[in-house]
């Protein structure tokens, strides 16, 4: 029961960070790129293990968590990569953005789809948000600014990570469930 609530403590923070980040890059796009990839390694270093954790623990739904065992090594190598090789990941960091977030939409996607199973009435939310997050870092990936349009790639940056944020928030305030009792957990399986 700790680790769940450690887990889903951590999922919202993470999540309120990654709203924040994004606001700030739509409100200062001008931030250096050096900046960023280390704000972005360290809120993926440490969601990461949160994600892992999610993971690990015994959480109710089992909705929330259920890809974060390989969401969060990911996410945890590419947070490591951003923080340790900043000047390399720079000249890839709409990629790797692109497909960190790409990855989690889509699976987020799935999320929803399994909330629709378990009889979650705002499952649809999820989707949706998935989806926007999904199509987000596809244009991250593609990055339709190029070169000449820095600060709109900042502000969609930022869009997309407030996005991403939003939707893990979402996510672990709705399904993560954590039980009263062990045997509250027996029962219902």
């Amino acid at each position: 029961m700790r680790t769940v609530r450690f887990a889903k403590g951590g999922y919202v923070v993470s999540s309120i960070a990654f709203c924040a980040l994004g606001i700030l890059l739509m409100l200062c796009p001008e931030i250096s790129a050096g900046v960023i990839c280390k704000g972005v390694g360290i809120l993926l270093t440490v969601g990461g293990v949160f994600k892992i954790c999610g993971y690990l623990s015994e959480d109710l739904y089992r909705l929330a968590f259920q890809f974060d065992l390989a969401g969060g090594i990911l996410a945890v190598i590419m947070g490591i990569l951003m923080l340790v090789r900043s000047g390399s990941v720079l000249r890839f960091l709409n990629l790797v953005l692109g497909i960190v977030v790409l990855t989690d939409g889509l699976l987020k996607l799935q999320t929803a789809i399994d909330a629709r199973r378990f009889g979650l009435e705002r499952w649809w939310l999820i989707g949706t948000a998935a989806v926007l997050a999904s199509v987000l870092g596809v244009l991250i990936i593609i990055d339709p600014f190029g070169s000449a349009g820095v600060a709109g790639a900042m502000v969609l940056l930022g869009v997309t990570l407030l996005m991403e944020g939003l939707l893990n928030l979402y996510v672990a305030v709705y399904t993560i469930k954590v039980t009263k009792k062990r045997k509250c957990l027996g029962e219902i399986w």
